[in-house]
């Protein structure tokens, strides 16, 4: 079996760091739930990976790292942009900054 491979579009990899204060969060316990909520909400209403960075002894403060992978840079950050309005308007916590980039790899 002879297989070949063509070359492909670039790989395209959209990286969104984001730093969220949760001034009503207490103890660990209740920054856990919050971003646990908002974890789920974001993986089932986008198609991203999401995981908490830093921060994690501090019951008020959070760094959560998103990224997405694709091939189509205009989708990858019109994706990542509908992010960066969802946490501007959520109610549980605020949006203390952000930082977005993108990576490219030629197959």
């Amino acid at each position: 079996m002879n297989l070949e491979f063509y070359k492909s579009d670039d790989t395209i990899v959209g990286l969104l760091c984001v730093q969220l204060i949760l001034r009503n969060a207490r103890t660990l316990k209740e920054k856990r739930r919050v971003i646990k909520s908002l974890k789920d909400r974001v993986k089932n209403n986008f198609n991203v990976s999401i995981s908490e960075t830093g921060v994690l002894d501090n019951c008020q403060y959070s760094n959560l790292g998103i990224a997405m992978v694709g091939n189509d840079r205009q989708y990858i950050n019109s994706t990542l942009s509908n992010l960066i309005n969802m946490f501007e308007c959520a109610s549980s916590f605020e949006l203390a900054g952000y930082r977005m980039e993108f990576m490219y790899s030629k197959s």
